[in-house]
């Protein structure tokens, strides 16, 4: 039972779509007509700035650390790892926006902050250097997950490594277009930094 109520929780958590609701409220635009047509904090930055990507990126994470640390938090016997993943799949496949929504980045990253907040910042910091020497978002996303699952090993947690392994590779295939377009030089890189 636990299960089934935190698991529904999480994926509406997971489907709250603020690139969608800032666009609108703020904005008066549909993000997902602009850009990339993504619901993601990326285009949140590219189609309406610093401030209101900073805003969607801020929710995303917070919506994957709100689900990951419900469990604890009412003493459920629920994992929160299989509860972080379905906010993941929320803020993927979002039922508030027609089950389109962003490449599972920022919110995978804040189920790891409630799980382990050290990873997370091991995490932040490799993104931010890899965005920093190659200017891809996309690449620097799937190098976090690359350098997150190995340095999950030194936590000695089967099921946190696992479940890294699992998102850095859903990460991957959300980004198979970047992938091809980062080949064929077409990928758009950030000038900002």
């Amino acid at each position: 039972m636990d299960y089934i109520i935190f698991g529904i929780t999480a994926y509406l958590l997971g489907s709250i779509p603020f690139a969608l609701i800032i666009g609108k409220l703020g904005y008066k635009i549909d993000i997902r007509e602009h850009g990339s047509g993504n619901l993601g904090a990326t285009n949140a930055f590219r189609v309406l700035g610093i401030k209101a990507g900073s805003i969607v990126i801020l929710g995303d994470i917070l919506k994957g650390t709100a689900a990951a640390v419900l469990p604890q938090l009412f003493h459920a016997d629920a994992y929160p790892l299989i509860i972080g993943i379905i906010a993941v799949l929320g803020h993927t496949y979002p039922i508030f926006a027609k089950f389109k929504g962003g490449k599972a980045v920022a919110t995978s990253g804040g189920m790891i902050l409630g799980i382990n907040p050290i990873l997370f910042i091991i995490m932040i910091a490799t993104f931010l250097l890899s965005l920093y020497l190659s200017k891809y978002v996309s690449l620097s996303s799937m190098i976090t997950g690359v350098v997150a699952f190995f340095a999950s090993l030194f936590f000695q947690n089967t099921g946190l490594t696992v479940v890294i392994l699992i998102l850095t590779a859903f990460v991957a295939y959300r980004h198979w277009t970047n992938i091809k377009r980062i080949i064929n030089g077409t990928e758009p890189k950030i000038t900002w930094m």
